[in-house]
Parts: C-alpha cells; sequence; structure tokens
C-alpha cells in the first residue's frame, strides 16, 4: 500500500508539471500570436495599434483627463482621412467618440477657453465638419461656430498675422499656419461664401515676407514683430534656427488649406509657388542614404542631431498630397516614397502582437515660455526624444495614406 502511495504522488507530481509546461507553452504562443495582421497596409496597422494602447481617443495624450488638444486633433484628421480611404466604421467611431466626450449636447466644448487665443485650439475643430455632416447633430455645428468666433477677435500683428498664442504677444510661428488656416478656409467655403479668402492667404504672405532665409530658402520657427523676446534677432525679429517640425507643420499647411482655396482665386497661383519654393528648400536637406530629415535640417552631421520622425512623415505627406493634387512635380512623389521606406526602415518597430511603433519623435519644442526655449540648435536637440508620441503617429498615417500604404 505504500508503494502505492508513492507511485501515486509521484505521478500526480510528473502531471501536474506536465500540465505547467503545457500551459506555459500555450502562453507563449498566445503572446506571439499576431493581433494586428502584418499582411494590412502601414496606415491600418498604425491605427489599429492607437487604437489597442488606447482604446479612447482623448487617453492619446492624457490617461486621465481629456483635453481639447491639437495632437489630437491632428491625430483625429488622419483617422478621418483612414475612414475615408477604407470605409471601415472602426475609425470613424473612434473620432465620434472624441467629439461625443468633448462636445456638450449644447456645443460647450470642454477645456476649451477662447479668451486665451491658443491658435493651437483651432485644430482639433477640423475632423468636425465631417462628424457634423454625417450626424446632423448641431452642437457639433455649434463647436464649430465658436471656433470660427475665436479667429474674429483673435488678436494680430500690425499686418494682420494671426499671434501664435495670447501669451506669445506679436508673433506668428511656423505652426500656427497648420493650426489656424486649413480650418479658416474650410469654415469661409462651407458656411461665409468664401469671403475671407484673401484674409487667409494674407497670414503665409506674412510668414513668407519674414521667415524666409535667403541663403536657403528654409523658414525660421517663429517671428516676434516687437523684437522684444530674448530669441527674437534685433533687425529681424526672427529666431535663431530652423527646426523641421515647424517646416513640417508649414508644409502640411499649404496642401491641405489649398483644397479650399477656390480655383479661380488670383491668388491661388501664389500659394502654390510658395509651397513649390520649400519643397525645393526642403528637398535640399534631405538625408540621401535614409531619405529622412534631422530634427535641425540644415546641420545634419553636428554632434546631437538625429533622423527625427515627425518631420520625417510630415514632409512625406506633403510630399506625396502635393505631387498628387498637382502642385509640385512628379519628382516629389518618388522622393516621398523614398522617405516613407526609409521612415519603415528606420524608426518603426513592430511588438510581437503586431503593434507598430514609431520611434525618435521629438516630444515638443517651441519658442520663449518657462523654462526658457531660445531656437538655437542646442536647445531644439535638447528636447525629450520619445516613442509613438502624438506628433508622430498622426503624421505617420497621413503619410502612409499619402503614398498608398
Amino acid at each position: 500500500m505504500a508503494f502505492n502511495r508513492i507511485t501515486i504522488c509521484l505521478f500526480s507530481a510528473l502531471l501536474l508539471v506536465a500540465l505547467s509546461c503545457k500551459k506555459q507553452t500555450t502562453t507563449t504562443q498566445k503572446e506571439v500570436t499576431h493581433a494586428i495582421p502584418k499582411d494590412q497596409k502601414w496606415s491600418e496597422r498604425m491605427a489599429q495599434s492607437i487604437m489597442h494602447r488606447h482604446p479612447k481617443a482623448w487617453q492619446t495624450e492624457n490617461d486621465s483627463i481629456p483635453e481639447w488638444d491639437y495632437k489630437i486633433g491632428l491625430l483625429m484628421t488622419a483617422f478621418q482621412q483612414l475612414h475615408q480611404a477604407t470605409n471601415d466604421s472602426a475609425y470613424y467611431n473612434y473620432m465620434l467618440d472624441y467629439a461625443q466626450t468633448m462636445i456638450d449636447s449644447d456645443g460647450t466644448i470642454a477645456d476649451y477657453d477662447q479668451e486665451s487665443y491658443n491658435i493651437d485650439l483651432i485644430n482639433p475643430g477640423k475632423f468636425l465638419f465631417d462628424i457634423y455632416d454625417q450626424t446632423k447633430d448641431t452642437r457639433y455645428l455649434k463647436a464649430l461656430q465658436t471656433l470660427r468666433k475665436q479667429l474674429e477677435s483673435h488678436p494680430r500683428t500690425n499686418a494682420g498675422g494671426f499671434w501664435h498664442k495670447q501669451i506669445y504677444p506679436y508673433q506668428m510661428w511656423l505652426d500656427g499656419l497648420y493650426m489656424g488656416t486649413p480650418f479658416y478656409a474650410r469654415y469661409n467655403v462651407t458656411y461665409e461664401n468664401a469671403n475671407r479668402i484673401d484674409d487667409i492667404i494674407h497670414q503665409y504672405d506674412e510668414i513668407q515676407a519674414h521667415l524666409v532665409d535667403e541663403k536657403t530658402g528654409l523658414l525660421f520657427h517663429g517671428w516676434d514683430e516687437s523684437k522684444q523676446m530674448d530669441w527674437a534677432d534685433q533687425q529681424t525679429g526672427r529666431s535663431p534656427g530652423f527646426w523641421s517640425r515647424a517646416l513640417g507643420w508649414y508644409a502640411m499647411a499649404f496642401v491641405d488649406v489649398l483644397d479650399y482655396i477656390p480655383q479661380d482665386h488670383p491668388e491661388r497661383a501664389k500659394l502654390i509657388q510658395y509651397l513649390n519654393d520649400l519643397a525645393k528648400a526642403i528637398a535640399q536637406v534631405q538625408d540621401e542614404e535614409t531619405g529622412l530629415w534631422y530634427q535641425v535640417p540644415d546641420q545634419p552631421n553636428r554632434e546631437g542631431n538625429y533622423l527625427e520622425a515627425s518631420s520625417s512623415c510630415m514632409f512625406t505627406y506633403a510630399f506625396a498630397k502635393g505631387a498628387q493634387k498637382g502642385y509640385l512635380e512628379a519628382e516629389y512623389m518618388a522622393k516621398a516614397e523614398k522617405a516613407f521606406q526609409g521612415i519603415v526602415d528606420e524608426l518603426i518597430e513592430v511588438d510581437p502582437n503586431g503593434e507598430v511603433n514609431i520611434t525618435q519623435i521629438c516630444g515638443s519644442a517651441g519658442l520663449g515660455g518657462n523654462p526658457y526655449r531660445d531656437g538655437t540648435y542646442d536647445y531644439y536637440i535638447s528636447e525629450k526624444i520619445k516613442v509613438n508620441n502624438l506628433h508622430g503617429t498622426g503624421p505617420f498615417i497621413l503619410a502612409a495614406l499619402a503614398v498608398g500604404q
């Protein structure tokens, strides 16, 4: 009887070990199962990765407090274009949930303060046009009207350029053209009989007049009309150097605002020429080996500089869309395709479950503020480098769609 008990105990122990090993093997196999198929296009793979990591769109920026944020607005613009390309309702529902979270039934936008006169706060409104068209829910029309109202009283330079923010008086930054003008143009064409197109084009005239570098054709990040900021050149008011993402915002602003500038407007051709001048300058600093762009685009060999993801995606999108629309020569599509391949080869990492990650994104950069940002080379390369930051994920989807990926 003792022998039998010993045998039974040994058998039971071996059985438990075997079951444990089987369970461990099953778990390991489950971990490497690709939840996001690798045979999908990159645009959808990134979008599904984002939704998997952040079931709610507002969580992409701050997972505890919903915010009306320009970066989420950029992501929603990418999801909007992805929905148009695929007709997959999952992408539309992701946008709709953000709209429903941020906008009350009476049209009030949560976390929005008009009196801050922050041009960034206009950008999230762009996806609401399609939401309103789809739902006919007047809360979204009221939200659009609220944002348009901000532009009526938004402070301006003496020549009529929108300040970047109330806290940055008399300053225009390249970023602001993307944040404000595509929304302004679409609203004006849709609801106001295109009666403010001259004012919209004037924003670009001001930037071109004050920020273009005569030697390289690149544009400096910002301009202080008052010349009061420490970063501002006392003769020109310009910031000291070039920053690729600022140029990326500006390039995207052109190809998006032109969607709404009437074909017969006498100054449409001027905008297209501005875009061509910018594209030529950007192409001259494209890295020959990878097709990407450096954080500080004109100093690729300087210590600390790096190939930056968000700007590379933005330039890819602008080049590809510009070529498709006929604003740019066909050669720019080839440059965009090379850049996108470089993004995939150099900056994309895929997890075992198929989730797509984009690396080497400058987390944030600006001018002035506290701590003070002086716009120098050393400043731009000192900002934190992040993975899956919204400055990179949204533009990656846009870039992928623009090159058919």
